[in-house]
C-alpha cells in the first residue's frame, strides 16, 4: 500500500476470522468512547500517551485529539480507511454499472464485513443505490474521496489511485500475509 501522507485508521487483517454477530459488534462499536477502569490508564495508540478514556477502534484506543487527526477532510466525521477509498473510487471509475455484489468481493474485505461498509456509506450519504442494486456516487462522496485521496496521496484522487492500493494489505484469508506470517501464534477468536 501506498504510504500515506498522514496516519489512518486500518481494519485488523484476521478480522474476517469472527463469525458474523462478532463482526458486526466490533464493526458498530467503532468509534465509540471508553473509559478505563478506576486507577488504571488506557494507551492512545497513535501518541503512546497515557489516557484515562478514549475512542476504540478494534481493540486500539485513540485519545480525542488523536481521533480527530485520523478522520478525512469532508468525511462527516466517518472513520475512513483505504477499504472506504477502494469502494467509493471503484464506483467513481466504473465504465459500467457498478454493482453492490459485485463490489463487496472487490474492495480486499471479506463480503461480510464489505457489506456493512457499503451500507455505512450509504447511509452516510457518501453512495446512492438504486432500486437494482447499481451503486453511484455522491456529491458528498465525491469530496470525501478527494480527502482521503488528498490523506493518501497529497493530491485530488485520480483513477490510477486504485492500483496503487494493495487490497490484500489489510484483509483476505488467504492473503499473504495471513499465509506467509512466520510467527507462530494461537488464533485468538
Amino acid at each position: 500500500m501506498a504510504t500515506p501522507k498522514s496516519p489512518i485508521l486500518v481494519y485488523p487483517s484476521n478480522l474476517h476470522e469472527l463469525d458474523l454477530a462478532s463482526m458486526v459488534s466490533l464493526y458498530r462499536s467503532r468509534g465509540e468512547p471508553r473509559r478505563s477502569a478506576p486507577g488504571k490508564y488506557l494507551g492512545c495508540s497513535l501518541t503512546g500517551d497515557l489516557i484515562r478514556e478514549g475512542k476504540w477502534w478494534f481493540g486500539l484506543y485513540y485519545s480525542q485529539a488523536a481521533w480527530d487527526r485520523l478522520l478525512t477532510k469532508n468525511s462527516k466525521g466517518y472513520p475512513m480507511t483505504s477499504t472506504e477509498f477502494l469502494a467509493l473510487g471503484k464506483i467513481k471509475v466504473a465504465a459500467e454499472p457498478c454493482y453492490r455484489e459485485f463490489l463487496e468481493v472487490q474492495i480486499g474485505v471479506s463480503p461480510k464485513l464489505a457489506y456493512l461498509i457499503l451500507n455505512d456509506l450509504k447511509q452516510f450519504g457518501f453512495i446512492h443505490e438504486d432500486i437494482h442494486g447499481v451503486l453511484y456516487l455522491s456529491p458528498d462522496g465525491e469530496k470525501a474521496l478527494d480527502g482521503f485521496s488528498r490523506r493518501l496521496f497529497g493530491k485530488r484522487f485520480v483513477p490510477e489511485f486504485i492500483n496503487e492500493l494493495d487490497p490484500d494489505q489489510e484483509l483476505l484469508p488467504g492473503s499473504r500475509q495471513a499465509q506467509g506470517s512466520p510467527v507462530n501464534q494461537v488464533s485468538l477468536f
